[in-house]
């Protein structure tokens, strides 16, 4: 079946949930994508089935999220999620609702959306079902809440952030009324989780106009709320944009004024994002004393390089600064890339000196990796076998 989404699996949700005698349209990012020229990444369904209804209708289903409504359905290879038209009870929590009631109509589905270019539907023909004027407003690019928007983020805090971070990704303003209930109410995105917060942080960083998104979450307090904010921004404009969201966090954990533990805990940052801050921290602070040495390369890894050769470009004021393709060529011209690299290892020395194994094996790997490292032997068994015989009888 031809479609607009280049998914036949989720017309054909669509056009089995109809010939069932239920309604069916396409639903929020999908759409908005589509009307925007760009390809959509997650196709969702609203339905007037509720999800027994759902199941009923398909072969292979899993309950995703059956008490809010949401059933994976599974047909030809591809997963779509299936949502009942619903409406949600009161957020005590600020952050989901304490109940959902399945109704039969769209534009009741519709109003307990965030915001009106994310409250668009499109039946499976292509026609566009717009009662908010959402369509309006992604000409216009504007980012307005449905309804009121004091309301809208009292149910889910969570919704501040996505303006902010859609006024990244999308290069988008945010209404006027609506960019005002965020700065009123700020305070409350303390009741969303960190994980989801940071989830969001991720997007905006790598948007199109990071710098619009990132001056409204100032702006508007949610950066303080967040402990994320910077008196930094003339570096901030011009170290940007980010290469990618981990340069965003070392930028917060480097020139910022946060310190790379602090953010990392804070926003509970995995292993690999805390490495990479703390390495980038440690580089860029080395860089103002001198330039890189051949252990710098060595030793870090390009990303954390490139990171910190652009965060002290930034910074300092009468120093010169290397490119990425300096460092890239600096670093690829090293004789070795890591002790790997060695074409020797304990048990060759074990044998030139006939003496048993112990810890003295590792050190002199240490010593033979430094001397190649730094071109007083070349990585070959014989120059290797030369250096060590004859700097291990000195050293006796």
């Amino acid at each position: 079946m031809s479609n607009i989404f280049g998914s036949s699996a989720s017309y054909e949700v669509i056009r089995r949930l109809e010939i069932a005698g239920h309604e069916a349209v396409f639903v929020g990012g999908a759409v908005r994508d589509h009307l925007l020229g760009k390809t959509a990444k997650d196709i969702d369904i609203a339905t007037s089935a509720e999800p027994d209804e759902v199941k009923a209708v398909f072969n292979n289903t899993i309950d995703v999220g059956i008490a809010h409504g949401t059933v994976l359905v599974i047909i030809e290879q591809e997963a779509i999620e299936v949502t009942t038209f619903r409406t949600e009870g009161t957020y005590t929590d600020h952050r989901r609702p304490d109940n959902v009631h399945f109704v039969k109509t769209l534009r009741e589905d519709l109003l307990r959306r965030d915001f009106t270019i994310n409250a668009l539907a499109m039946t499976k023909c292509g026609q566009i079902i717009d009662l908010f004027e959402g369509e309006k407003d992604l000409k216009e690019r504007i980012i307005r809440a449905v309804g009121n928007p004091t309301e809208r983020f009292h149910e889910d805090a969570l919704r501040m952030l996505r303006a902010v971070r859609f006024s990244s990704v999308l290069d988008f303003d945010i209404e006027a009324g609506t960019l005002q209930a965020i700065h009123d109410n700020a305070h409350q995105i303390k009741y969303v989780s960190i994980e989801r917060v940071k989830i969001e942080l991720d997007k905006l960083f790598t948007g199109v106009n990071p710098l619009k998104g990132l001056n409204t979450l100032f702006s508007s307090q949610l950066g303080k709320e967040l402990s994320l904010s910077t008196n930094k921004t003339e570096e901030l404009k011009r170290v940007l944009p980010f290469r990618n969201a981990l340069e965003g966090w070392a930028f917060f954990a480097t020139i910022a004024g946060s310190t790379p533990a602090k953010l990392a805990n804070h926003f509970k940052l995995s292993n690999e994002e805390r490495n990479f801050i703390k390495t980038v921290h440690e580089i860029y602070s080395k860089r103002f004393i001198s330039d890189y040495t051949l252990n710098d390369y060595y030793v870090y890894g390009l990303p954390e390089l490139k990171c910190a050769e652009k965060f002290y470009g930034v910074s300092a004021t009468d120093s010169m600064t290397r490119t990425d393709l300096e460092i890239e060529d600096n670093k690829n011209s090293l004789p070795i890339q890591s002790k790997q690299d060695l074409v020797v290892n304990g048990r060759d020395l074990i044998e030139w000196t006939g003496l048993t194994g112990g810890p003295w094996t590792g050190k002199w790997i240490g010593k033979i990796e430094q001397a190649v490292l730094h071109r007083k032997c070349e990585n070959t068994l014989i120059d290797i076998k030369d250096w060590f015989m004859n700097d291990f009888k000195y050293e006796k």
